[in-house]
């Protein structure tokens, strides 16, 4: 397999004129399809690595259950899967070639749970399975900030010289208070100091956002945008906040403690968010979900097609579109 040659975020903005093909925002898929030429899936692979936020004295942050979000998590925790990256890789390529027949390029996401938290001999081994994956022509590493030390990062670095590789961090929110509430573990601080850190690197850097915090305004979600425009990453995941059995959030869901966020105020939310984002940053998530046995609520996150067409209603009833409100000046990196 051939390394990735990085490209700044602006770069990749200005040569793949997604607003050129009618889209509203610089969608994840399109932007997968321009960079290698040819349409990309993602495999969910799991390490079967912890956190350092659900160990010890910690109970991890109200809202998480990985086996909710990861389809990968599921299978291992009921022992449908090898443990084997590769092995997983082989049975998630069969499943997605059922579903999109002729796709043979994928990326390979190290998804549940905290992917570089471990022994660095340990995540050089189950990256290096990614890597070597014939099918493979990317890697994604999902990961918390507070967990990229130097060692972590110089591994990182490596792997990014051979293959295109994207590093997700769990921001969440730029409010430390919200981030107190959840028990996140980390303050805002931490973010911004791995994010910093991973610059220049080869990599491209990600995030992953929530909306409908409880105690967030829309203006707190604003000024969360800015913040990710402020820092220039390269992507962004946003998505609802859901709850799902078996957590402190799917109890005080039901008890009424939190009321979690409509579609419509969502989808307001989303787009005057994309509107403040730079037109380069890529956009690899709109919404969240959880298979039904896991989900508390909103019922209405379980409607993806229904959420993609609200938001893209409120983009042409503004007659607006990703980066409308971006000023360059204030960005960095």
């Amino acid at each position: 397999m051939s390394p990735s040659t990085y490209t700044s975020p602006e770069r990749w903005g200005e040569r793949f004129a997604w607003r050129s093909a009618g889209l509203r925002f610089f969608a994840y898929r399109f932007y997968l399809r321009q960079r290698f030429g040819h349409p990309v899936q993602r495999v969910s692979v799991d390490a079967g690595l912890s956190c350092p936020n659900a160990t010890g004295t910690s109970a991890g942050c109200v809202f998480c259950d990985n086996r909710s979000f990861s389809p990968s998590r599921r299978l291992r925790t009921e022992g449908l899967i090898e443990p084997g990256i590769a092995q997983q890789l082989d049975a998630g390529i069969a499943r997605l070639q059922r579903r999109y027949p002729g796709c043979a390029h994928f990326v390979a996401y190290f998804q549940p749970s905290t992917n570089t938290f471990g022994p660095i001999c340990r995540l050089r081994e189950v990256y290096e399975q990614a890597v070597n994956h014939a099918n493979v022509v990317a890697v994604a590493i999902g990961t918390r900030p507070d967990c990229v030390g130097d060692d972590a990062l110089d591994l990182l670095t490596e792997i990014a010289a051979r293959t295109h590789l994207s590093v997700e961090f769990g921001m969440q929110t730029m409010h430390d208070r919200t981030l107190e509430w959840m028990h996140r573990g980390h303050g805002h601080a931490a973010t911004v100091d791995a994010i910093e850190r991973s610059r220049g690197r080869g990599f491209e850097i990600g995030t992953h956002v929530i909306v409908g915090l409880p105690g967030e305004s829309g203006e707190d979600n604003l000024a969360t945008a800015r913040e990710l425009a402020r820092l220039n990453v390269h992507a962004v995941k946003l998505h609802n906040l859901y709850a799902v059995e078996g957590t402190p959030l799917a109890e005080w869901t039901r008890t009424g403690r939190v009321e979690l966020i409509d579609r419509a105020t969502y989808v307001r939310r989303v787009v005057d968010m994309l509107e403040v984002l730079p037109p380069h940053t890529v956009i690899q998530r709109l919404g969240g979900d959880a298979p039904r046995e896991f989900l508390v609520g909103p019922a209405w996150c379980l409607d993806k097609t229904a959420v993609r067409q609200a938001i893209d209603a409120e983009f042409d009833r503004r007659g607006t579109w990703q980066g409308r409100g971006f000023s360059r000046a204030e960005a960095v990196g």
